[in-house]
């Protein structure tokens, strides 16, 4: 396996917070799908392989499935995520469905609230409204979104709890009351790649899930700032945590490296300053790299599983004790769709076990 998750993730020290591990049957699965764009394919193609791989995972009992926004990146087509949202669920029957995240700079919370509370309306019980404080795109498209809005730190908080309000039964003598959207009290997670959301998410007793599939430097200190924080609500009796984790799996150890190319080279071009579409895999791509390219590619896929069933296992089953988490949520790029279907029934096998 390219990547060492048991010494990536290893306990902060000192770190001595009593987890509850559990086993992997225990620990719930997800996909998060930024509708990858494939280089010499179309939107509407990425749009199609969204469609039939939450079929797919729903068959495979997956909890949830939910959908990033990002803005424009030529290889994400998720942009438009609560239209998405919609598209996912109504083409699927049971699987809950939702953003991860909406970015909430770029919104109002009062359309926020109306987008989801009509999908809560249309989809009762199975949407979820993911929440992050990032722009989701570069600093020129952040001003095209926000309209020359500078966001200070106690924006992001102001508009969670304000977003919860709207989403809650109208209070007498309510003004702002969102149509639909009052009363549906669709579940709100607080996502993260810093211990800021970890604070807040504790404070405001809601479940958290942190970035660790493309920044996952913070996961143990920020899953421990969340669990020593965390206040018991009304959504959330107790903490509940969900890690990001890209998976390449695949029948053999050799197939999934080559398979897991594609999102090496991604992972390069972003961190030389470029974003284009997801590329075919490439035999001995990793051969080809300085050992800086290597070590900056493996720094930001940290938590990633990549191997066959049972390197999947092992992987999986190592970041589950070293986290206690709660739910594991799949990035999957792989280059065909068809290989990307049979890494997320792995996934599922092993979790059956």
């Amino acid at each position: 396996m390219f990547l060492n998750v048991t010494q990536t993730i290893s306990p902060l020290p000192g770190h001595n917070l009593k987890m509850i591990r559990k086993p992997l049957h225990e620990i719930d699965f997800s996909m998060l799908d930024l509708v990858p764009v494939r280089e010499g394919h179309t939107v509407a193609e990425a749009l199609g392989n969204m469609l039939s791989t939450a079929r797919h995972v729903e068959q495979l009992g997956f909890t949830r499935y939910w959908l990033a926004e990002h803005h424009n990146m030529p290889g994400i087509a998720s942009s438009a995520t609560s239209v998405l949202v919609g598209q996912v669920a109504g083409g699927t029957r049971t699987i809950r469905v939702g953003s991860g995240g909406v970015m909430l700079p770029n919104r109002a919370p009062l359309t926020v609230a109306e987008d989801f509370g009509t999908l809560a309306e249309l989809f009762p019980g199975r949407i979820d409204l993911g929440l992050g404080r990032a722009p989701g795109t570069d600093p020129v498209t952040a001003n095209a979104l926000r309209r020359d809005h500078m966001e200070s730190v106690e924006d992001f908080p102001r508009d969670v709890e304000q977003l919860q309000r709207l989403l809650d039964m109208p209070k007498p003598g309510q003004q702002l009351v969102a149509t639909p959207g009052a009363g549906t009290r669709v579940p709100i997670w607080l996502l993260g790649s810093s211990l800021f959301s970890a604070q807040l998410a504790a404070q405001r007793g809601l479940p958290y899930a942190f970035a660790s599939h493309f920044a996952p430097a913070y996961l143990m200190r920020a899953i421990e700032v969340y669990r020593r924080g965390f206040r018991p609500s009304a959504q959330c009796e107790k903490p509940r945590v969900m890690i990001g984790v890209p998976l390449i799996a695949a029948p053999t150890d050799a197939e999934a490296q080559y398979l897991a190319s594609s999102i090496f080279q991604r992972v390069l071009s972003i961190l030389r300053g470029r974003r284009g579409q997801l590329p075919p895999p490439r035999e001995g791509f990793l051969g080809s790299l300085t050992p800086g390219e290597r070590a900056g590619i493996a720094e930001f896929l940290a938590c990633a599983v990549i191997g066959s069933p049972a390197t999947v296992r092992q992987g999986l089953q190592t970041l589950a004790d070293e986290t206690g988490c709660d739910e594991m949520i799949f990035t999957c790029d792989i280059y065909e769709p068809q290989w990307r279907l049979r890494a997320l029934a792995i996934a599922a096998d092993v979790k059956a076990g």
